[in-house]
């Protein structure tokens, strides 16, 4: 127990010096200070075979030099003196790295990244061997390779294109608004007075055929007077094609056919004509007054049938070239959070609003239950994409410039090479790739940019050391 004792305070010891230590479980080592802990190490084997400390059970970097628990209960793993403690990128300070023998040394690049490059074996101004690059590990086929290692710290993870279906949700504001083809407009064609006004206010809800008002109108009393007698003409012998164009002038001036018919079946003319609404639905303005008089085309009623309503919605400009007329919409109401109108496309308009760069799609909602009020607010969500599979990739694989898009392929054994594809349609985290991959082919979809980095990098060091080979 001394000596495991006395093996614990030298580890931390060297951790402690290394500048890393443990704070909350948590040890920090760094590469540089590997040579270090590796000595430690091997003099830890030789004295002692208990556990000098534990570590995370999955082999994450979380560390502890009493025994511990993860949260959810499993502990940590003991590590014992005789346990192989090896830092991959870790060389003996006092020796240069010696090449293998199968293998040829092209150039040594700068530990530090920097590019600084060298034919012969050399330090850095820190005492830090410069990394020899071997002829096989510095291709011109773009790749990049990474050590198991560096793999691992930088959680490099790859998953292989399929084929799926990718649905694209459109979501856009809008608001409610009449179907202009369900309005309807009484008004007189001739000078009139309004005799009576039934009992209907404006937002009452009126059936076909259902009274409104009593007129008397001098032009309408004299058709119908002219009617009538060309009726009873007829019945003694009259001509019978002026007793229609008698009629005519009546329906020229708007008299409803009720009205006409109960003339016809009575014989007489009358004081006033009632007249009635044109159609089912709500009425939306009422100017009538009793005893007011009405010139040709002032508006009396105004009755809307409200059972098919529209939707007005602005569409960004870049979502248009994925709508078509006839696609289903789901549109849900501000006023109705947990109910949803079902509808279809009915017309895109031709036209961009210059200030919110956004175009008008008019959806027609069946509201039979008068739900729907116009102008109130909703929110619409148009699925695009096609029902058809099409070859897909994660939406964090791609490296986008702005000028291009590119992904990393994982070519096996710490190989990456890079690759410029064409995207197409996006949806649920995934992106549609039309052009520079085939199916079942990794791809890098996490900790990319590490790679394009070490990339990047490469290729600077290459330029630096072709410009350092040349006379």
């Amino acid at each position: 127990m001394r000596t495991a004792s006395l093996v614990i305070a030298t580890v931390a010891a060297v951790i402690a010096a290394a500048g890393g230590g443990f704070m909350s479980g948590r040890g920090v080592l760094r590469t540089a200070d590997a040579p270090r802990i590796a000595v430690v190490s091997q003099a830890i084997a030789q004295t002692s075979s208990e556990p000098i400390y534990y570590q995370d059970p999955d082999g994450k970097p979380f560390y502890s030099l009493t025994p511990k628990k993860t949260p959810d209960g499993r502990d940590y793993r003991g590590v014992p003196a005789g346990a192989d403690i090896s830092f991959e990128e870790a060389s003996a300070p006092e020796t240069m790295p010696t090449a293998p023998m199968d293998r040829k040394i092209k150039y040594y690049r700068n530990p530090m990244g920097l590019p600084d490059t060298s034919l012969t074996p050399k330090k850095d101004s820190m005492g830090m061997n410069y990394i020899p690059v071997y002829e096989g590990e510095d291709s011109d086929d773009r790749s990049v390779k990474l050590s198991p290692g560096k793999i691992q710290r930088t959680g490099v993870k790859s998953e292989p294109a399929a084929l799926r279906v990718i649905r694209t949700l459109i979501k856009a504001p809008g608001t409610i608004q009449l179907d202009e083809r369900r309005i309807s407009v009484i008004s007189m064609r001739a000078e009139s007075w309004v005799q009576k006004v039934a009992n209907v206010t404006t937002g009452a809800k009126v059936n076909k055929g259902q009274p409104l008002m009593e007129i008397y109108s001098p032009a309408v009393a004299t058709a119908s007077a002219e009617y009538i007698a060309t009726i009873n003409s007829k019945t003694t012998g009259g001509d019978g094609f002026y007793g229609r164009g008698s009629r005519q002038r009546l329906m020229n001036l708007d008299v409803p056919d009720a009205a006409i018919v109960a003339m016809e079946k009575s014989r007489t003319v009358p004081i006033a004509i009632e007249w009635s609404a044109p159609r089912d639905g709500i009425v939306l303005e009422r100017n009538a007054i009793e005893g007011m008089r009405a010139q040709p085309g002032d508006v009396l009623f105004r009755v809307a049938d409200t059972s098919v309503v529209w939707a007005m919605i602005d569409v960004a400009e870049r979502d248009l070239g994925m709508l078509a007329v006839g696609q289903a919409v789901i549109v849900k109401a501000r006023s109705f959070p947990n109910r949803e109108f079902a509808g279809k496309i009915s017309v895109i308009y031709p036209q961009v609003n210059r200030e919110t760069r956004t175009a008008r799609v008019r959806i027609e909602l069946s509201n039979s239950d008068g739900a729907l009020l116009p102008d109130m607010y909703v929110d619409a969500g148009i699925n695009t994409g096609s029902s058809e599979p099409v070859l897909t990739i994660l939406e964090s694989a791609v490296l986008d410039t702005g000028a291009k898009q590119a992904v990393f392929i994982d070519k096996g054994q710490g190989r990456f090479e890079p690759r410029d594809v064409m995207l197409g349609h996006r949806g649920d985290g995934y992106v549609e790739v039309r052009k520079g991959i085939t199916e079942g082919e990794p791809v890098v979809v996490s900790a990319n940019f590490l790679i394009d980095a070490e990339s990047n990098l490469k290729a600077a060091l290459k330029g630096f050391s072709e410009a350092g080979t040349q006379p």
